[in-house]
Order: structure tokens, then sequence, then C-alpha cells
């Protein structure tokens, strides 16, 4: 579906700019999902766990298996995914391609190639994400657009140009949203991150483990 999604979409599209390009991600995105909807199922399906459903208690306090499943599989992950962008060769023609793909282009790095493995290793991580979260959040045709948010923000807030601030992001998140659940009240989980969006915005734009980068006008 990655490639087949920048074949058909990106390759097209891409040369009259970055705007057409996100209306028709956003335009792809509403098709499948109702699409899904309409010829699917519009009700939440189970599905399977690949690990053991119980809880284990930590002092009293109960955590679920899946919970630290899901925490290890990401850890390591991100930690793979960082090795791999710092420390090899593909990893780093891939930045410098997110960065300046004309200079990137002059310097001979095949620009195309270093997109098709983004999209590559988007899709995996898509998949790998959806094969975690669905036990516990059902298979939904929304979860995509619900969880996606949520991840988009967490991103943000831990620092879009550094890999490891999306968990950091994500970890913060969580935490605030069940706290203000059990302490204040479960109404107000939906607006927490996006006043946290607002307040990283506000003081420190680039995240919380982000670098910022200067541009010359």
């Amino acid at each position: 579906l990655g490639v087949l999604f920048k074949r058909l979409v990106v390759d097209p599209i891409i040369r009259h700019g970055v705007l057409p390009l996100v209306i028709s991600t956003i335009a792809l995105a509403i098709l499948l999902k109702e699409g899904v909807k309409e010829f699917y199922a519009a009700d939440a399906q189970p599905f399977p766990a690949a690990w053991a459903t119980t809880n284990l208690d930590f002092g009293g306090a109960a955590i679920s298996v899946q919970s630290l499943v899901i925490m290890a599989v990401a850890l390591v992950t991100v930690g793979l995914l960082q090795y791999f962008l710092a420390a090899t060769r593909t990893g780093r023609r891939m930045q410098a391609t997110a960065q300046n793909p004309t200079l990137a282009r002059v310097l001979g790095i095949p620009v195309e190639r270093m997109i098709l493995y983004t999209f590559l290793i988007n899709a995996a991580l898509v998949a790998l994400a959806s094969f975690l979260v669905s036990p516990i959040y059902l298979a939904k045709f929304s979860n995509g657009e619900t969880l996606g948010l949520v991840a988009f923000i967490a991103a943000i807030v831990g620092g879009f140009n550094q890999v490891r601030g999306a968990i950091v992001g994500g970890l913060l998140l969580g935490v605030i949203d069940n706290f203000v659940a059990a302490y204040l009240s479960a109404q107000y989980r939906a607006a927490i991150p996006l006043f946290l969006l607002i307040a990283v915005i506000l003081f420190r734009p680039q995240g919380l483990l982000g670098r910022a980068e200067e541009r010359t006008v």
C-alpha cells in the first residue's frame, strides 16, 4: 500500500507543490475511511492479541501485559530507527533528502529512491502500530483519524525532528491524560492534548527534545 500510494498519488502530484499533496493525502484518507465504513463494517471489530491479556501487580498497581509489550516494542523500534537514520549511509542519505532534496540530488544521492524508502518505512511502522493497538482499541474505521491526531500531537510535543521525541511526547500525553481522567474529569481528556500542543508551540516550538533550526532569509 505504501508503494501504491507513492506511485499513484505522490509522484504525479508532488511536482505541483506540498499543499496539493497534503490535500490529496487528506482526501485519500477520507475516501479509505468512508469506504471501510460503507462496504465492510461501521462497528468496532475485535482483534486477537498475540500475547497474554492478563495484568501484573506492581506494588498494588495493576499493569497490563499488553501495555508492557507495546512499550517494549515501541522503544526497540524507535531505537532501531534512530540507529538506522544516524549510523547508516542510507539513513543519512534519507535525512539529507528530507532537508534539501535539490542539494542532495546535486551530491549524487538518488532522491526518488530515498523517498520510496521513506514511504516503505512509514507503511511498515503504521502496520506495526495497528497490530499493537488494535487488540486494545478494537479494529474500527476511525482509528487512524483518532489515534493519528494524538500521534501527530505527540510528535510535535516531543520534537518533530527527533525520532525519540515521539516516545517522550507520547508518554507525556499518556501520563497527563490519565491523571486528568483520575483526578479531574474524563470530560477534559480530549482537550488536554490540544492545550499541551498550544503550550509547546508558544513556548518551545521545536519541541521538548527538538533542535531549533535556523534558516537564512
